[in-house]
């Protein structure tokens, strides 16, 4: 029976240590699955006062020789590369072990979060995964200005849910419109996201949607007509 992959790491915090432990590991064993790694904290550090009695964190991380297999050879481009790379870093330093898949069409960049218990990443009302994505977003404009594609975030299936909480909002938005005559503004959204309230709005009468601002702040304008 194989050994299992082992190595110490430090770093100024216990994420960071893990985070280098992770990046060690992917050396060893290209591709692996994260989701399978084990970390042992053996130290978290001090933080010392003016540098005296400093001590870094210590962790080490494990991971058995069956689990070691890697995943399918994947092609990011470089969006979706630094969409895995920025995942991958903040489920470390957040200590929420789970699997990062990207998938990129025409249109969008999709990164599912798979594992145990998310409910830290997507936090109260989305809050956390909703950030997160907003982050994501934030460096696909860095990267491609006007010329990129939406960034989409899920986890452990949060984005079914999302949707279907936009539906109600745009379905009680339209009955508000047409009861009051006075347009409703909705919340900022991803292009993704406003694109949901336009299609679910877009064959209901007497009213017509559009959207306003600029990116990333844009929203959606419920109005009667």
């Amino acid at each position: 029976m194989s050994e299992p992959l082992q190595v110490e790491t430090t770093g100024e915090t216990v994420g960071e240590a893990k985070w280098h432990a992770l990046r060690e590991l992917e050396r060893l064993a290209p591709g692996l699955d994260k989701a399978a790694v084990h970390f042992e904290v053996l130290s978290e550090g001090e933080r010392g006062l003016l540098g005296v009695g400093y001590a870094p964190a210590r962790v080490v991380a494990m991971l058995d020789s069956a689990e070691a297999m890697p995943r399918a050879d994947t092609h990011d481009s470089e969006l979706a590369a630094a969409v895995r790379e920025l995942l991958e870093r903040i489920t470390t330093e957040l200590g929420v072990p789970c699997r990062v898949d990207v998938s990129e069409d025409d249109e969008a960049v999709t990164a599912s979060l798979t594992g145990g218990d998310l409910g830290l990443l997507i936090g109260r009302h989305g809050q956390t995964i909703d950030a997160i994505q907003y982050l994501a977003n934030v460096i696909a404009w860095r990267i491609h200005g006007n010329d990129r594609k939406d960034v989409v975030v899920d986890a452990a299936g949060y984005r079914v849910r999302r949707r279907a909480t936009l539906e109600s909002l745009a379905q009680r938005s339209a009955e508000r419109a047409k009861t009051t005559g006075e347009p409703v503004e909705l919340e900022p959204m991803t292009s993704v996201e406003r694109r949901i309230v336009h299609v679910c709005l877009k064959e209901v009468a007497g009213v017509s949607t559009r959207s306003e601002g600029d990116e990333p702040y844009r929203f959606v304008v419920v109005e009667p007509d």
